[in-house]
C-alpha cells in the first residue's frame, strides 16, 4: 500500500467519468470538499465492518436498499422519512422471519452519480451529454442543464449531509423505536394485500417484547433506536477523493462520504481507476459481479481488494437475471472459493432483470426479481456457501415502476405513477412482499 494515495486512481484509466468544461473549476470545487468535516465517522465504518463479518459467517442478515439514484428534489422530509420506514418494515419481517439481526444499510445520502450506456444522448438531431445523475447534471434536454457542473459536488454534499442528519435525528430520537412499529407505517399500508399479514408480525414482535419486559422487570430502552448505514455506488472518483482521509488513533485511509461505497459492473476493471481508489480505502467495500465476468477477474478483484482477508471486507453483490443465474453462479462461487479468501455474498436481483415494455417504459418484473432471488439461496446452499443478505432498487412512495406483485400491476398501470429518472423500483408493497417472499424461503420451516 506504500504506492496507493487517494489520488494514485488519476494514474489509471477511469471509466464512466464526465468531461467537465473546466478542469481548474472542478479542481478547486474538490479542495473545497476535501476541508468540510466528514459525513460518516470511522468507528461507524468499523462497526459495520463487523456486522458484515458476521453476515458472512450467517449469524446476520443484510438488508440494502434504496433509490436507483437520488435527485436533489427528493431531498425533503417526506420522501426521507418513507425511505427509512419501507427499511424498517422490511427488517421488522427479516428479524421476526428469519430469526437473526439485520443490518439496514441505505442507498441514501449520496447515491447522485450514475454510469450510462453512452457519453452522449441525441434526440431530433441535437446532440447533448448524457444525463448522469444530480451530482454531475440536470435530466432536461438543454445545453444548460446537461453541462456537467462541478458546483454540483457542494450540492451533492449539502444533500447527504442534510439527509444522513434528518435520519440520525429520526433514529434517536425513536422512529424506530420497535415499542411503537405502528409509527412505521406508511399511509397507504392499510390497501396492500399484504397489510394482514404485516400486522400479524406487528403484533407478534409487540406481544414478545413486553413478555420480555415482564421478565425483566423494566423496559428495554435498546429497542428504543436502530444502527442504520449508508451506501453509493462510488462512481465520481474526483468527490470520493474529497472525503478520503486519515483520522486520528487509526491507520490507513476511509472514505468518510458513506459508511458502504461499492464499484459497479461497468467500473470493475482490474487494471482501472475505480479498483485503484478502492484498494487503499479501509471502508468495507461491494463490488457488482455477474454474467460477462471470467473466473480470473473475480478472482483478481479478491486478492487485489482483500489481500489481508479482513472479516467484513469485502462484499460480492451478484446481479446475472433470471434466466442466467443458474449457469453463472455456480462457477463464481467456486472460484471465489478457490482463492481461500473471505468474503459476504449478497444479490442484487434488479439489474439483471431490466426490459422495456411495448409502450417503451423500462421496468422489472416481480416474478424475474423472486426467481433470481430464490435461486440464489438454493445455489448457495447446494454448494455450501452462504447467501448473506440482498440488495434491492425501492422506494417508500407509491410508485407503479415494475410490474407484478400481490395487487397484480400490468404494463398498463405503469403510466399512473412511473416516477423514476433512471431504473425502476419496487413499490413499498412490492418491497413487503418481497421481505415475506425471503422468510418464507429461508425463514424456519422455509422451502
Amino acid at each position: 500500500m506504500n504506492d496507493w494515495t487517494p489520488t494514485s486512481w488519476q494514474t489509471k484509466p477511469a471509466a464512466q467519468q464526465a468531461t467537465y468544461p473546466s478542469e481548474e473549476a472542478l479542481n478547486r470545487m474538490v479542495a473545497q470538499l476535501s476541508n468540510l468535516p466528514p459525513l460518516v465517522t470511522s468507528w461507524e465504518v468499523e462497526a459495520l465492518k463487523s456486522q458484515l463479518a458476521e453476515a458472512a459467517e450467517g449469524r446476520r442478515f443484510v438488508l440494502q436498499g434504496g433509490d436507483c439514484a437520488e435527485n436533489f428534489d427528493d431531498c425533503s422530509s417526506p420522501i426521507i422519512t418513507n425511505k427509512l420506514k419501507i427499511l424498517l418494515q422490511m427488517s421488522l419481517l427479516l428479524v421476526h422471519g428469519l430469526r437473526k439481526p439485520v443490518t439496514r444499510v441505505g442507498r441514501i445520502a449520496g447515491q447522485f452519480a450514475k454510469p450510462r450506456s453512452a457519453d452522449l444522448e441525441t434526440r431530433d438531431g441535437v446532440t447533448l451529454p448524457s444525463y448522469r445523475g444530480d451530482l454531475v447534471n440536470g435530466p432536461d434536454f438543454t445545453e444548460a442543464d446537461r453541462t456537467p457542473d462541478p458546483v454540483r459536488l457542494m450540492r451533492g454534499y449539502g444533500r447527504a449531509a442534510m439527509t444522513l442528519n434528518f435520519i440520525r435525528a429520526l433514529v434517536d430520537c425513536g422512529f424506530a423505536d420497535l415499542h411503537h412499529p405502528e409509527n412505521w407505517n406508511l399511509e397507504f399500508v392499510k390497501h396492500s394485500p399484504l397489510a394482514d399479514d404485516y400486522q400479524r408480525v406487528v403484533d407478534s414482535l409487540g406481544g414478545s417484547l413486553r413478555f420480555m419486559e415482564t421478565l425483566a422487570g423494566s423496559r428495554v430502552d435498546a429497542l428504543g433506536r436502530v444502527q442504520f448505514f449508508t451506501s453509493h455506488e462510488g462512481l465520481h472518483l474526483h468527490y470520493e477523493q474529497a472525503q478520503t482521509r486519515q483520522v486520528p488513533h487509526r491507520p490507513g485511509w476511509y472514505n468518510l462520504s458513506t459508511h458502504l461505497p461499492w464499484i459497479g459492473l461497468r467500473t470493475a476493471d482490474v487494471d482501472g481507476a475505480h479498483v485503484e481508489y478502492f484498494r487503499g480505502i479501509s471502508n468495507p467495500i461491494g463490488v457488482k459481479v455477474g454474467a460477462g465476468m471470467s473466473a480470473e477477474w473475480v478472482q483478481a478483484l479478491v486478492e487485489i481488494l482483500n489481500p489481508g482477508n479482513e472479516p467484513g471486507r469485502l462484499i460480492l453483490i451478484h446481479r446475472y437475471g433470471a434466466s442466467k443465474i443458474a449457469d453463472g453462479l455456480p462457477g463464481l462461487i467456486e472460484a471465489v472459493r478457490a482463492t481461500g479468501k473471505r468474503v459476504l455474498w449478497m444479490c442484487d436481483p434488479m439489474h439483471g432483470n431490466t426490459e422495456t415494455t411495448s409502450n417503451g417504459y423500462k421496468t422489472r418484473r416481480f416474478e424475474n426479481i423472486l426467481s433470481e432471488l430464490e435461486q440464489s439461496f438454493d445455489i448457495h446452499a447446494e454448494l455450501g456457501s452462504h447467501l448473506g443478505g440482498v440488495h434491492f432498487e425501492l422506494t417508500g412512495d407509491d410508485v407503479t415502476e415494475c410490474v407484478g406483485g400481490a395487487r397484480g400491476l400490468g404494463e398498463a398501470d405503469l403510466v399512473r405513477a412511473y416516477r423514476t429518472q433512471v431504473d425502476p423500483r419496487l413499490n413499498y408493497e412490492q418491497a413487503l412482499e418481497m421481505a415475506m417472499r425471503i422468510v418464507r424461503k429461508m425463514g424456519p420451516g422455509g422451502n
